[in-house]
């Protein structure tokens, strides 16, 4: 009896707003549907409204440029439950939330009809559709921040879907839309820029660089190792460069702002085996890596792994091995760079709202950490400059404005073509948007290196130039 009393508190009373607040409580999703939904909006334009309807579901959750914003407004469904800021700002929303309370007696007192607060995000209307058309369909993801606040002003995943399909009342159809979401081999319901982890490949050079920068055995013009193979001990298997003789020709040194611009691997792997791991799990850490972020849904942890030896160490200091990045960890890695040093925990919600425009709360940027001193991302931000002008990453050039820039075509084995990313901001003195952009599979094995060049410089160009209003 003790035993089920226990219990029984434990449930009603520790448990009882967890399970009020779990997407899958039906009974409370039915409640809420008795009350107008408030609106989420991207600056003044709604992307997420209610509909009163004359069925038993008092009013029906539409999504305006659904697929746009898939994943930031996530699905409000009567079956499914919710995600996105439907659910991590479902209080407001709903109308529940005690910043509301004043409200609600006012309406009960005036009879007049009831409804939930607005939620305005961050987005950049312009940036988020430049985005999604730069993905063009594509596996991939795009996350842009403004470095000195964190603001994100975008977040895309792709391939998307349409949530008006899981918010609609017919259940039949509600079920038909999920059984074909949730088979299809694409994962349309895989949040790409805040979910998935991938190895980041050639970008993450910028951790190793901040590292050895910060270390103070190295300069940007210091001669560090640059072989065409790198002798890695404790196994037959080298380190090359992908590309013969793209490095440093005839010679077996070169400096790091060289080895930036050429993307070349072999110093990387050397100098991270000169720094060691727990240099570089610093380093990253300093930049977020292991962090638990909220922004506010959760966003899966990037990791720099343990336990390495020599070998591990110098494939991880080039962003490979089991190195595990999202996309939102690296635009924020391009955003301290941008920031002098300065790490800015990223957010997606810019104010709250009660129905009269009431401003109940807005968000204050709030540093997370620092990543590296003023100085060397001074130097950082002048190494990614030349990589734009002249290396690997020509095809972000904007007329007019200098890009800070860096490649990456992360391998992923098992026969599959590699992974292109690319990383900037822009303007490079006077930075408004730090971006990462990723395409799964999106290179090919003849490209390597060059493949985020090719194929996902483009697409973060395009965003730039949206915040920037060319």
């Amino acid at each position: 009896m003790v035993v089920l009393l226990l219990n029984l508190n434990f449930l009603q009373v520790i448990k009882a707003n967890d399970y009020r607040t779990d997407p899958r409580n039906s009974r409370v999703l039915l409640e809420e549907y008795d009350r107008e939904r408030g609106a989420i909006l991207v600056g003044n334009e709604p992307i997420a409204i209610s509909k009163a309807t004359n069925d038993v579901l008092k009013y029906l959750r539409t999504y305006l440029d659904p697929q746009i914003y898939a994943f930031a407004t996530g699905y409000y469904s009567h079956i499914y439950g919710s995600t996105g800021v439907e659910r991590y700002q479902n209080s407001i929303l709903a109308g529940t939330d005690d910043r509301l309370f004043v409200k609600r007696v006012v309406e009960l007192l005036t009879q007049e009809a009831s409804k939930g607060g607005d939620v305005k995000l961050t987005l950049n209307a312009a940036a988020q559709e430049a985005a999604w058309k730069g993905l063009a369909g594509r596996r991939g993801a795009v996350v842009a921040i403004e470095p000195s606040t964190g603001r994100i002003l975008a977040l895309v995943s792709s391939p998307s879907y349409d949530p008006n399909d899981l918010s609609a009342h017919d259940g039949g159809e509600v079920r038909k839309a999920w059984d074909k979401l949730t088979t299809d081999e694409a994962m349309p319901l895989l949040d790409r820029a805040l979910s998935q982890t991938y190895p980041p490949g050639s970008t993450f050079k910028l951790v190793t660089a901040a590292a050895a920068l910060s270390s103070g055995q190295y300069t940007p013009t210091s001669p560090v190792p640059g072989p065409e193979r790198l002798n890695l001990p404790q196994t037959s298997v080298d380190l090359p460069n992908y590309f013969k003789g793209t490095c440093t020709p005839g010679s077996d040194k070169t400096t790091i702002t060289h080895a930036l611009e050429k993307s070349c691997n072999t110093t990387f792997g050397a100098i991270g085996m000169a720094l060691g791991q727990d240099a570089l799990r610093r380093q990253a850490e300093a930049f977020g890596f292991g962090e638990s972020l909220n922004v506010p849904m959760p966003v899966a942890r990037s990791v720099f792994p343990s336990n390495l030896n020599a070998p591990q160490t110098a494939q991880s200091a080039i962003g490979q091995f089991d190195v595990r990045t999202t996309p939102l960890q690296m635009a924020m890695v391009a955003a301290a760079i941008a920031n002098q040093g300065v790490v800015m925990t990223p957010y997606l919600v810019e104010e709250l709202r009660a129905r009269d425009l009431d401003v109940l709360s807005r968000t204050d940027p709030q540093e997370l950490s620092r990543a590296m001193s003023p100085e060397v991302a001074a130097e950082l931000t002048k190494i990614m400059v030349s990589v734009v002008d002249n290396g690997t990453a020509t095809n972000a050039q904007i007329s007019g404005v200098q890009v800070a820039g860096k490649t990456g075509t992360a391998q992923v084995g098992n026969g599959k073509n590699p992974h292109a990313w690319f990383v900037c901001f822009a303007p490079a003195l006077n930075p408004t948007v730090a971006i990462a952009v990723v395409l799964e599979n999106g290179g090919s094995e003849r490209q390597i290196e060059v493949g985020g060049n090719l194929l996902a410089a483009p697409i973060a160009r395009a965003v730039m130039r949206a915040v920037l209003g060319q």
